[in-house]
C-alpha cells in the first residue's frame, strides 16, 4: 500500500476518532439532585416565542458549543427560619409566630422555567433572602384575615392557609414549599393566655363536678343498702317470731296458765321489736336528709363556681377590648395631634419667610431713597397712586349720568351753571384725595379739589369796597 495512501487512511481515522470524542464531550447527564439549564439558542415554544433557557430533570442533553452553554440549579431544600414580631390579626391583637419553612427549587415544568429565568446563578443565601421577603408578607396577610381562636386552635387551618398563599407566590420565582412548621404563638396582651387559662378553668370545674356527682351517687346508694339490709332483717324476725308464737300456742293449748304468760311476753316482745323497728326508720330517714342536704349544697357551690369563673373571664375579655380600643384611641390622637402641629409650623414658617422678605423690601427702598423713610413713603404712595384713583373712579363709575335730568337756569353763583355745581359736588363726595397727595408732598391740580389760595390783600380791598357800598 502506497505511504500517501496509509497516511490519508490514518488523518480519517483520527479525525472520526476526534469528533467522536468531542461529541461525547458535549453530552451532559443530570445528575438526580440537580436541574441542568441550557441557555443560548435553545429553540423556541409553540406559540413561536423564543426560549430563555431549556431545563432538563433528570435526563441528558447535547450541549452544542458555541451557540448554548449550561449551569446547574442545586435540589436541595432550603430552611428558613422566619421570627414573624408583632403580626396584626384580624381582632387588630399584634402576636409573635416563629416558625420555620422549607423550600426548594420545583421540577414542575412550567415552575422550573421560572427558576432558570429568576434564580440561576444566585447563590444560596440570596435565594434564601428572597424567599424570606416572600413568606414574610404572605405570613402577615394571612394572619391578617384570621382571628387568634383560630389560629391557636384551629393550626390545621392555619397551616393550610399559609401553605396555599406562601406557596403561590414562590412559585412566581420557581420555588415549591416543602413544610411549615409554627413553634409557638403568643400575643404581647396575653388573650392566648387568659383563653389557655379559660380552657383550663373549665376542665378543673367539669371534673370537680363529676366528682361531685359519683360522691352523690355512693352516697344515695349506700343508704338504699342499708335500707334493704334492715328491711330484710326484720322481715326475717318477723318470720321467726311467728313460728314461735305457733309453737307457744300449741304448748299454750294444754296450760292455760303458761297460755296467759305466753301471750303476755309475746305481747311485750312485740312491743318492743315495733318500737326497735320505729326507731330504725327514723334512723334512716335522717341520714337520707342529711345525704340530700349535702348534695344540694355540692351542687350550689358547683354552680357558683362555674358563674363566678365566667364571669371573671367575661370581664377581663372586656377589659382587655377596652385597652385595646383606648390604645388606638390615643394613636390616632396623638396622630392628628402631630399633622396639626406640622401644618401651624409650615404656615407659620411660610409666615415668618413673607415678613422677612417684606422687611428685606422696604429696607432697599429706604437705602434706595438715601435713607429717609419719608420719601421712602412717599415712593409707595406714588407707586400705589394709579390704584387708588382707580378705586375713586369705580366709585361712581356705576352711576347712569345719561339717566339723570337736570333743570339748570344758569342761576348759580357767580354765573356757575347748576349742573356744574352737581358735578363739583360729587367729585367733592369723594374720599379727598389731596389730604392723601399731601401726605406724599405733592399737590393736585386745582380742578381736581386743590383750595387757591387767596391774596390777603385783595380779600382786604373787597371788604372795603363792600363797606362803601353799604354806606
Amino acid at each position: 500500500m502506497p505511504k500517501e495512501t496509509t497516511i490519508a487512511l490514518v488523518s480519517v481515522a483520527i479525525l472520526i476518532l476526534s469528533t467522536l470524542i468531542f461529541i461525547v464531550s458535549r453530552y451532559r447527564k443530570c445528575p438526580s439532585d440537580k436541574i441542568m439549564v441550557i441557555y443560548g439558542k435553545v429553540g423556541s415554544a409553540k406559540d413561536g416565542t423564543a426560549l430563555s433557557a431549556k431545563c432538563i430533570h433528570g435526563g441528558a442533553a447535547f450541549v452544542w458549543p458555541i451557540f448554548q452553554a449550561y449551569e446547574y440549579l442545586d435540589l436541595t431544600p432550603i430552611s428558613i427560619s422566619v421570627d414573624l414580631k408583632n403580626a396584626l390579626s384580624r381582632q387588630n391583637i399584634r402576636i409573635d409566630v416563629p416558625s420555620s419553612f422549607t423550600v426548594g427549587i420545583s421540577t414542575e415544568p412550567g415552575v422550573m422555567q421560572n427558576a432558570a429565568e429568576r434564580l440561576l446563578g444566585l447563590r444560596l443565601n440570596q435565594i434564601q433572602d428572597l424567599a424570606k421577603d416572600i413568606i414574610f408578607g404572605q405570613l402577615r396577610l394571612v394572619i391578617a384575615t384570621m382571628d387568634i381562636e383560630e389560629i391557636n386552635t384551629d393550626r390545621d387551618k392555619f397551616l393550610e392557609a399559609v401553605s396555599s398563599n406562601v406557596e403561590t407566590e414562590l412559585k412566581k420565582i420557581g420555588l415549591r414549599l416543602i413544610n411549615v412548621n409554627v413553634t409557638d404563638i403568643n400575643d404581647e396582651s396575653g388573650y392566648i393566655a387568659a383563653l389557655g387559662k379559660e380552657a383550663a378553668a373549665k376542665a378543673i370545674n367539669d371534673a370537680k363536678k363529676s366528682v361531685a356527682e359519683k360522691d352523690r351517687d355512693g352516697a344515695i346508694g349506700e343508704a338504699n343498702a342499708k335500707r334493704d339490709q334492715r328491711i330484710k332483717v326484720a322481715a326475717a324476725d318477723a318470720e321467726a317470731i311467728k313460728g314461735e308464737n305457733e309453737s307457744l300456742a300449741q304448748i299454750a293449748q294444754s296450760n292455760a296458765t303458761r297460755r296467759e304468760l305466753e301471750a303476755d311476753a309475746l305481747r311485750r316482745a312485740t312491743a318492743a321489736e315495733k318500737i326497735a323497728q320505729a326507731k330504725a326508720l327514723q334512723e334512716a330517714y335522717a341520714a337520707e336528709q342529711e345525704a340530700e342536704i349535702a348534695r344540694a349544697a355540692r351542687e350550689r357551690a358547683t354552680q357558683e363556681a362555674d358563674v363566678l369563673v365566667k364571669a371573671e373571664i367575661q370581664k377581663r375579655k372586656m377589659e382587655l377590648e377596652a385597652e385595646a380600643q383606648a390604645e388606638q384611641a390615643r394613636i390616632l390622637a396623638k396622630g392628628e395631634a402631630d399633622a396639626i402641629y406640622l401644618k401651624m409650623e409650615a404656615e407659620a414658617r411660610g409666615m415668618q419667610e413673607i415678613l422677612t422678605k417684606q422687611a428685606l423690601g422696604y429696607a432697599e427702598l429706604v437705602r434706595a431713597a438715601g435713607g429717609d423713610a419719608l420719601n421712602a413713603t412717599r415712593l409707595l404712595l406714588a407707586d400705589k397712586m394709579e390704584e387708588l384713583m382707580k378705586v375713586q373712579v369705580e366709585a361712581i363709575k356705576g352711576i347712569k349720568i345719561d339717566k339723570v335730568t337736570v333743570w339748570d337756569n344758569l342761576g348759580g353763583s357767580n354765573g356757575t351753571p347748576a349742573t356744574a355745581n352737581f358735578l363739583s359736588g360729587m367729585l367733592k363726595s369723594i374720599p379727598p384725595m389731596n389730604e392723601m397727595f399731601k401726605m406724599a408732598g405733592m399737590d393736585l391740580p386745582e380742578i381736581l379739589g386743590k383750595e387757591a389760595k387767596k391774596d390777603t390783600d385783595s380779600e382786604t380791598l373787597e371788604v372795603k369796597e363792600e363797606a362803601t357800598v353799604a354806606n
